[in-house]
């Protein structure tokens, strides 16, 4: 499993212009089971977004055609994580590490 952190490079405003591109870009991630949940930071400065089910390799290429990675308004720092435990509602993307 992935956290995708993005943290914005550009002025919220220049943010603002790529959103709709952006929400697209999301919900094919969304549709296609890999992305988890989403959203902004607080303070509003990047966003989180949890995914899964791809390697690091492929996680990395989503995140290089992100519009906002496109249009240069925010970088990312992708942190993988074994998901061992987790809500009923995530069980599908729980792992079990090698013993």
């Amino acid at each position: 499993m992935f956290v995708m952190e993005l943290t914005y490079t550009a002025p919220v405003e220049a943010v603002e212009e790529e959103m709709d591109a952006h929400i697209a870009w999301l919900d094919g991630y969304y549709a296609a089971g890999i992305f988890l949940a989403s959203g902004r930071k607080v303070p509003r400065d990047g966003g989180v977004i949890l995914a899964g089910g791809v390697s690091r390799a492929a996680i990395e290429k989503i995140a290089s055609e992100d519009p906002f990675t496109t249009a240069g308004v925010c970088a990312y720092r992708i942190t993988e994580f074994i998901a061992t435990k987790t809500s009923a509602d995530l069980a599908t993307v729980r792992e079990n590490p090698a013993a």
